[in-house]
């Protein structure tokens, strides 16, 4: 199948801006020249823990970062190597620190990489997202996404917050995104959002025959899983934090082995879609997060945002694209015997 992107008509139902996220993590890769603080140990410091001693000596870094800090051997303690970061301070101890940038500070630089650019004017890009990127660096991925990316190909959009990423896909979630090129443009974008004013389709492969309803309004709040923090979960709130997740359903094809949907959002929690699917008992082919397997040939969640409709920020004209499946997800239909959605 020959894959093409192409602009239809149509108009809205959304979710919320990303939150930026930071956690601290250490992978010793930096070029950039360390800084050495050092300091002598006061009377009052005596017995005090080494890590505690460089929390007050540089308090722009968290102590667990500087706990990683210690432990690959960027501190001294009277000009000998300190891994420890119990270590013990003496009175007129010379304590030292090799404070290197974390790489979150790093992580906002450009890396040029080939976009699927679907739509471009001088306000906003719409990309058709691969899947496998990562849209924003966090934990584990400070590089190589696809904020890097637009960092590269579009000088202005060092300007913007996030480089103009007003909303995100899973990393292993393909399809459309509009993205900002402007201020003007990303506030109203932010807005729209806000407003459940940008309309999102999602085309979903899941497993087991479809029990319910044709089409059907999922409400089901969704919260951290208490038991597995990398996980969500619909949730009671009376008993645990989350929030109102809405997920309206539509039934394209149903076999035995798993159905076909069609998924718009109402609202844009993390992992809603895969989340309320789970809930129902039809998991997405290839999300093991959530009970999913790999099925038909795909290995990752079977998640494709094909539609995207939304007023141009600035000029106010209708705007709606269209991104075709990808090969996994094509293939994987055709394995099924379907050959058009």
């Amino acid at each position: 199948m020959v894959q093409t992107s192409k602009i239809i008509s149509a108009p809205a139902a959304a979710d919320l801006p990303p939150q930026v996220e930071e956690e601290d993590a250490l992978d010793g890769s930096s070029g950039e020249p360390a800084e050495l603080r050092t300091c002598v140990a006061a009377q009052g410091m005596h017995g005090q823990r080494l890590d505690r001693a460089l929390a007050a000596l540089a308090p722009e870094f968290s102590r667990s970062y500087l706990q990683q800090l210690i432990a690959q051997g960027c501190a001294q303690v009277n000009d000998q190597t300190a891994t420890r970061a119990a270590h013990r301070l003496r009175a007129g101890d010379r304590f030292a620190i090799e404070l290197r940038p974390t790489p979150a500070s790093q992580a906002f630089v450009p890396q040029a990489m080939p976009l699927d650019v679907v739509h471009e004017d001088e306000h906003l890009l719409v990309i058709n997202k691969p899947a496998g990127l990562v849209v924003h660096p966090a934990a584990g991925n400070w590089s190589g996404t696809l904020l890097n990316g637009l960092l590269a190909r579009d000088a202005q959009a060092a300007l913007l917050p996030r480089a103009g990423i007003v909303h995100r896909l899973d990393k292993d979630t393909s399809g459309l995104m509009v993205v900002a090129r402007t201020r003007q443009a990303m506030d109203a974008l932010v807005r729209q959002i806000a407003a459940r004013q940008v309309r999102r389709e999602y085309l979903a492969l899941a497993h087991g025959a479809w029990r319910g309803e044709p089409k059907q309004e999922v409400n089901a709040p969704i919260g951290r899983d208490p038991r597995q923090r990398l996980r969500m979960t619909v949730v009671d709130l009376s008993r645990n934090p989350g929030k109102p997740a809405q997920t309206f359903i539509e039934l394209l094809c149903n076999l035995e082995r798993g159905c076909v949907l069609r998924c718009l959002l109402g609202t844009g929690r993390t992992h809603q879609i895969r989340v309320h699917l789970a809930h129902l008992g039809h998991p997405l082919l290839g999300d093991a997060l959530y009970g999913g397997a790999p099925a038909a040939g795909m290995t990752r969640q079977a998640l494709h945002a094909r539609r995207l409709a939304f007023q141009h920020p600035v000029t106010s004209a209708p705007l709606a694209f269209e991104a075709p499946p990808p090969p996994d997800l094509s293939a994987a239909l055709s394995a099924w015997g379907i050959h058009s959605t």
